[in-house]
């Protein structure tokens, strides 16, 4: 929990919460300035008072509890009070260690028939050692516990019973030794939190990035099929045109004219899918000016700006089409779109093309043929943007796609594609 979350609950835990914080911030830097003050603390509260009115057996205590314990000089007493507070100094690195030395002093110190405020420095020790130290020391620990408390009732039995003394020392000891658990459960807790919201801060961050790189893939290959088909079209019109108009004029401008539409179509379309990329970036809410995404019906056109380029494109279709989804039917788009762009790229003018499209069951299969050359142009061994493309989009369908020289000459492209409905994830 935040600091600003804590905030609606009150000013004051607000403010105790920050200076929790900047506590915790400042010991991480300086920790031995909380051992020294732990330290300080005690000596000021347990150890002082002792000093200055002769120890535990003073003027105030009943005279049957002075007389039960002995008298130490000033110097026996500043030992055994150095050796019992002094080992805080490291009861957080070497939890263990300062509980057996302070352990060790203590009963020391009352089998020499002394008491000492100073003892409260061992219950001390069993938090630090519960709260900082490893688990499976804690039986042995606890056990040590019991027998110095054992050591003190007995001591003690001659002005208390020993046991109303062994209640209540062992009572305090499970309270700090409780208290050291509860603080370090609750840390663990919290580490925990942290650590899982840690965690979900950088899948978060992981989804977002893999969804930007989906989206920067999509559109990539939105803008290749879209540039890149009406570019050849555009590139092989322009090429015609330049050579009929010194022999036929008319067919000259027919091939300009057929050059204006398909940059008008390819500009549309860039408009298109950078409307939307803008919409999404600023979010605009009129929403840019949408058209639908080209389907099967828009096939035959696309194979007449083909026809117009100088190929001849042979189109048929089997099977119920007409049923086939928007995402299925723009797959299809794109692929002949891609297939018939490389046609243009690769093969002479006049080359025959044979595209079919047949839908048996749940199975689609895409052919696009040619009789151009059978080793397209291009370094050799190397799939250009165009290949990958179609099979990205085949695999959103669980299809392949397949490229590569026929046997009559000529080259072939060949996608199948799944039609199986998979759980609404299309």
């Amino acid at each position: 929990m935040t600091t600003d979350d804590l905030s609606g609950m009150g000013p004051l835990v607000a403010r105790l919460s920050r200076g929790g914080q900047r506590l915790r911030h400042a010991d991480r830097r300086h920790p031995w300035v909380l051992e020294t003050a732990v330290v300080v603390l005690v000596f000021l509260m347990f150890c002082l008072p002792d000093l200055l009115h002769g120890g535990v057996d003073d003027g105030d205590s009943p005279r049957r509890f002075r007389l039960a314990f002995t008298h130490l000089p000033v110097a026996g007493m500043l030992a055994l009070q150095a050796g019992l507070v002094l080992p805080l100094l490291w009861r957080r690195r070497r939890p263990l260690a300062a509980f057996a030395t302070i352990w060790a002093v203590f009963v020391l110190q009352w089998s020499l028939d002394a008491a000492l405020r100073a003892d409260i420095a061992l219950f001390v020790a069993l938090y630090s050692l519960a709260l900082h130290g490893r688990l499976r020391q804690l039986p042995w620990a606890c056990a040590a516990m019991a027998g110095a408390m054992a050591l003190v009732a007995v001591r003690a039995s001659s002005t208390v019973s020993v046991w109303d003394a062994l209640f209540f020392l062992l009572s305090t000891a499970t309270a700090a030794l409780a208290l050291g658990l509860m603080v370090r459960i609750r840390r663990a807790q919290l580490a925990g939190l942290r650590e899982r919201a840690t965690r979900l801060e950088i899948e978060r961050d992981q989804r977002s990035r893999l969804a930007t790189a989906s989206e920067r893939t999509r559109v990539a290959r939105e803008m290749h099929d879209i540039v890149g088909h009406n570019l050849s079209v555009i590139i092989t019109l322009a090429d015609a045109g330049a050579y009929a108009t010194d022999l036929a004029p008319a067919r000259g401008k027919e091939a300009l004219r057929l050059i204006g539409d398909t940059g008008r179509q390819a500009l549309g379309e860039l408009r298109r899918v950078l409307g939307v990329l803008r919409a999404a970036t600023d979010g605009s809410p009129g929403g840019p000016e949408l058209s639908p995404q080209p389907g099967l019906a828009d096939i035959d056109a696309l194979c007449a700006t083909v026809r117009a380029a100088g190929l001849e494109v042979v189109y048929r279709t089997s099977g119920d089409v007409d049923v086939l989804d928007s995402g299925v039917q723009l797959t299809v788009y794109r692929i002949v779109q891609e297939a018939l762009t490389n046609t243009l790229k690769h093969a002479d003018t006049g080359a025959r093309v044979h595209l079919a499209i047949r839908v048996e069951g749940s199975r689609l299969t895409l052919r696009v043929q040619d009789t151009g050359p059978a080793t397209p142009s291009g370094p050799p061994n190397e799939e250009g943007h165009g290949l990958v493309g179609m099979r990205e989009r085949a695999a959103l369908y669980g299809g392949t796609v397949s490229a590569g020289p026929t046997g009559g000459g000529g080259w072939s492209v060949e996608a199948v594609l799944d039609l199986t409905p998979q759980g609404g994830d299309r």
